[in-house]
């Protein structure tokens, strides 16, 4: 059986984001955006306001960041994971797909939910027709760089951007379950 890995990949990805993760979008607030579930949290913030060891971005607003090794892992608002979300697709759509060349040191990131659905949107639309464009002669090519990648086939780069899509799409839906239930003062006694 000849199987067009191509549609797999594109398959996998969509089905997450249409059926799981974007309706879940639907609504969300700047509280929710903002929200953070614990002291300390890594977040966007206006330039010259964060209190993360890095800020980066060229914009208004900057996202957290630091290099690990870490003491302890940071915890993140929901702002974080969709900048990082969309800083990733941005900078792929970069070197692959034809969008402006960018780097998550060089995006200018949303300081609004509003803002960041809309960059989410749009980095999303340009890199699954990327991939679906792609195809599975496409996924097969060898990625060319970084050097330890070098060689590696391009769907080993595009399956790493479903995992980042649903690893970090899922833990966006957790925090806005936190906070539909005990960040908004609801459920509290």
């Amino acid at each position: 059986m000849d199987v067009d890995w191509g549609a797999e990949v594109v398959d996998q990805i969509e089905a997450h984001w249409q059926e799981r993760l974007r309706p879940r979008l639907e609504g969300l607030t700047d509280d929710e955006y903002f929200w953070e579930p614990v002291a300390d949290c890594w977040t966007v913030s206006r330039r010259g306001r964060s209190s993360a060891p890095i800020s980066i971005g060229a914009g208004e607003f900057t996202m957290d960041y630091g290099e690990p090794p870490y003491e302890r892992e940071p915890v993140t608002t929901i702002a974080w994971r969709m900048a990082h979300l969309i800083g990733g697709l941005a900078a792929t759509n970069g070197k692959q797909f034809g969008r402006t060349a960018v780097s998550k040191q060089t995006f200018c990131y949303a300081g609004t939910t509003e803002e960041a659905l809309r960059q989410l949107d749009a980095e999303y639309g340009m890199w699954i027709d990327g991939v679906r464009r792609m195809g599975t002669a496409g996924l097969a090519e060898p990625q060319g760089e970084p050097p330890a990648f070098a060689n590696a086939p391009m769907a080993k780069k595009m399956l790493y951007g479903n995992i980042e899509l649903i690893h970090h799409g899922a833990e966006i839906c957790l925090l806005r379950d936190l906070y539909l239930r005990i960040g908004s003062g609801a459920g509290r006694s």
